[in-house]
């Protein structure tokens, strides 16, 4: 992998949901990734929102699907709620679950007490991503959290990708609380916080770990958040016109198509790009011409949109993407 983009780093941090597969379908090339780096001999880990399976459930997940990956590899936000929510509360305490088995049982684990009733006097309610949850267990959350329980949330992602598109996700459910209630969580455990990132790359000792991900709202602010480089990979949820459309702190070191960008150059995936052409396409005082891969214009946009610039388009082909990234 000599020049390649994944050499300057000691660590790659990979999200799940987008980036090495959709709900239960391996994103394509994925495992060819992770074993090509296991093979050059740099660490993994994994980094997940998704608060519905355990470490172990998810490296059985991934290894069913052809990914290599140990527990100690994966951390999910709800295991990092379960030890937050522990380190405030006294041992036992009862708490609230809003979510799937996954979470309760990390919840036990830490030394506390699932209960799913506002009667049982919960002194926190922890909400994740379930695929069961519904008015029921919500209507006992808001009850508890307006009489004063801590209101922890896994993450706030709006939707969550899957092979017919993005699906409701914790956020969507988080926001029936914030709705009922009039106000925000009290705490949220997941990306774009960088708790998960910065203990990732604790626990593997890393001095330079990259960060790949497919959203920019959870991933690469996360990244960006944790002082680390990222990789947009375009597999997921977050497209071009969100990424032109960027804010700062939502800006990734790179975009690459997919994950084979980790083993092509560091310069052939860096945004904005550093000249002036790209693959087949050419950029020059604000005017896209050419056609070629639409990675490669992306990458020769983002610094002049970002710089509150108005492109035009010199071809056909520029004239497509022009139109559908910022109509």
């Amino acid at each position: 992998m000599s020049g390649s983009l994944v050499d300057g780093y000691d660590l790659v941090i990979f999200d799940l949901d987008g980036v090495v597969y959709l709900i239960d379908k391996p994103i394509a090339g994925a495992a060819g990734a992770v074993e090509r780096l296991r093979a050059a001999g740099t660490p993994v880990a994994y980094a997940t929102n998704n608060a519905s399976r355990r470490a172990a459930d998810v490296a059985g997940l991934l290894t069913g699907m052809g990914v290599s990956a140990a527990p100690g590899e994966v951390l999910t936000s709800a295991g990092a709620a379960a030890t937050m929510l522990a380190g405030r509360l006294p041992a036992g305490a009862p708490v609230l679950v809003v979510g799937a088995e996954a979470l309760r049982a990390e919840v036990r684990d830490a030394g506390l007490t699932p209960v799913e009733r506002f009667e049982d006097s919960p002194a926190a309610v922890v909400q994740g991503y379930g695929p069961d949850v519904g008015w029921k267990v919500l209507a006992e959350a808001a009850l508890a959290v307006r009489a004063g329980a801590l209101w922890m949330a896994t993450n706030t992602d709006r939707t969550l990708p899957s092979p017919r598109g993005p699906l409701p996700g914790n956020g969507s459910l988080v926001s029936v609380l914030r709705t009922a209630l009039d106000r925000e969580p009290d705490v949220v455990v997941g990306k774009p916080a960088p708790a998960l990132f910065e203990t990732a790359a604790s626990l593997s000792g890393a001095r330079r770990p990259l960060a790949v991900g497919d959203r920019l709202d959870t991933d690469i602010e996360g990244a960006v958040g944790a002082g680390m480089d990222s990789l947009l990979v375009l597999t997921g949820v977050s497209g071009p016109a969100e990424l032109l459309a960027a804010p700062p702190s939502r800006r990734p070191t790179y975009v690459t198509a997919d994950l084979s960008g980790l083993f092509g150059p560091a310069e052939a995936a860096r945004i904005p790009a550093s000249a002036g052409e790209a693959g087949g396409w050419r950029f020059s005082d604000g005017r896209l011409e050419g056609d070629g891969e639409a990675v490669d214009a992306l990458r020769l946009l983002t610094g002049y949109v970002w710089d509150g610039g108005k492109p035009t388009a010199g071809s056909d082909a520029a004239a497509g993407l022009l139109e559908e990234w910022l109509g």
